[in-house]
């Protein structure tokens, strides 16, 4: 009879919230998630502003989808990739201001204030970014701050 060792196992990794077409979006606007930033990861329309780009980047966020915001970011500032941290959970988006990123202009930015909890703790990142359009399409640029 061979001995079976067993590896102690290790915990799985959270997942990203289960948000289906009919969920409210995580953005915090009053349309289902299919209506609103979930056509927007599926390719199936474009961000039509900077703030709706912002939303949905920050949905993006919170369902985990990493070729989106990756796809939605300026190839000269993309990283090489996006990690998810399993112990951050995206709680909540307030758009503070936004100036241009409309169909007329070709630059834009979004002040906002991203809540979250990191290991249960809550927390919230305030940033000021800034969008431009590359190839027709709106992307993030940079952070012109971040607090």
């Amino acid at each position: 009879m061979s001995r079976r060792t067993s590896r102690p196992r290790q915990p799985a990794a959270p997942q990203a919230p289960r948000i289906t077409p009919a969920s409210p979006c995580p953005c915090g606007l009053t349309a289902t998630y299919g209506e609103c930033c979930g056509r927007f990861h599926s390719g199936s329309a474009a961000a039509p502003t900077c703030e709706a780009l912002m939303r949905s980047r920050y949905a993006a966020f919170v369902v985990q989808d990493a070729a989106y915001l990756l796809r939605t970011w300026h190839p000269e500032t993309r990283p090489p990739g996006v990690d998810f941290d399993p112990a951050m959970r995206w709680t909540g988006l307030e758009i503070l201001e936004t100036t241009e990123g409309t169909a007329f202009h070709t630059t834009g930015t979004v002040t906002f204030r991203a809540h979250y909890t990191d290991d249960g703790r809550p927390d919230s990142l305030h940033e000021h970014s800034r969008f431009v359009r590359h190839e027709g399409a709106w992307v993030y640029a940079t952070a012109v701050f971040v607090d």
